[in-house]
């Protein structure tokens, strides 16, 4: 049973306009046209659960495109999983540091924050260039 552009819509929070975008960058494929209106298989719904998955996770749109075979199959490309794993590893260190170091200013007891060495530690900590991941 297909499913009209609306329903996929309504189904995935997703407005029609992002379907068409998605549709226009090979992430998904109508398969049919009731009128004006496309249709979709069911199975766009897993699909756009999986880019859902990657946007949030930091991958872009190019590279989730890669992660779909020509027929729409989830070809995931494991190094690549790995590596956004890692890079996530990296930024929940830096965001842990950063509320560590926002807490502390918050409740740090000395008159002046410029006058506690553990505020300076956070301020050449922040100063030092973000590694680009490998």
């Amino acid at each position: 049973m297909l499913i009209d552009i609306g329903e996929v819509a309504r189904r995935s929070g997703l407005t029609a306009a992002t379907l068409r975008y998605y549709e226009a960058q090979g992430l998904i494929s109508s398969c049919a046209r009731h009128g004006l209106r496309r249709q979709y298989q069911p199975q766009v719904l897993q699909q756009l659960a999986l880019i859902a998955l990657g946007r949030t996770a930091g991958f872009s749109l190019a590279e989730i495109r890669q992660m779909f075979g020509d027929d729409g199959a989830l070809a995931v490309d494991r190094q690549a999983l790995a590596s956004k794993a890692d890079e996530l590893d990296r930024s929940i260190r830096r965001l842990t540091t950063l509320r560590e170091g926002l807490r502390h200013a918050a409740q740090c007891p000395a008159p002046r924050h410029m006058d506690c060495p553990k505020f300076q530690r956070i301020l050449r900590a922040a100063s030092r260039p973000v590694p680009k991941p490998a």
